[in-house]
């Protein structure tokens, strides 16, 4: 084994806290990218209601809150962050339910955007997707899994699509499924409402 040198930045002091901002409010921080005026609309900070049902669950389904955040730093990708949380009829929190974090990406040809997407998930349970989709319009994007990929202990998941749209001012999504033996069929449904952005 040979000796370690210290990198050469060893001993130097910490730097500061990260210096570059991000933000979910065109009205504040950098500029969007121009790349990402497709998807403009989606900036902010979305909350609302959903309902999930499938056949490897027990019961008539369930109700769940979710907010989910669309955020920039002035290069051409979003920063996107979804948490949710069960809930019973009335609204009333249960648990805490999936969380997801990645990058949605428009296709840039020869630095010009097309109405091609592609959007990187990550899920705390294992699972990784990658999506391939395309905006129809300023307001609807809809999009399939490319790839999917998960560690040894995550359930099993073959494929998925998504289809999100603003609606009246109101963010819109279902998501099909195909897991645990499971055709590909509806998994979930939401309407967020614009919190901020």
């Amino acid at each position: 084994m040979t000796d370690v040198q210290p990198p050469p930045w060893a001993g130097l002091a910490p730097v500061g806290e990260y210096p570059y901002e991000e933000t979910h409010d065109l009205r504040t921080g950098p500029d969007l990218h121009p790349a990402l005026l497709g998807m403009l609309p989606l900036v902010g900070v979305w909350r609302g209601r959903g309902q999930g049902d499938y056949p490897t669950i027990e019961g008539d389904g369930f109700h769940y809150g979710q907010e989910v955040r669309f955020s920039h730093d002035g290069r051409p990708f979003l920063l996107y962050e979804s948490r949710s949380w069960v809930i019973d009829v009335d609204g009333n929190p249960i648990r805490p339910a999936n969380r997801e974090t990645g990058w949605w990406r428009p296709v840039l040809v020869d630095g010009k955007p097309t109405d091609e997407i592609e959007v990187l998930l990550s899920q705390p349970t294992g699972i990784m997707e990658l999506y391939i989709g395309h905006a129809k319009g300023t307001t609807q994007w809809q999009m399939a899994t490319d790839a999917v990929v998960r560690t040894a202990t995550a359930k099993e998941v073959r494929a998925a699509k998504r289809l999100y749209g603003i609606v009246e001012g109101a963010l819109l999504y279902a998501i099909d499924l195909a897991a645990m033996g499971q055709p590909l069929q509806p998994h979930l449904s939401a309407r967020l409402e614009r919190v901020a952005g």
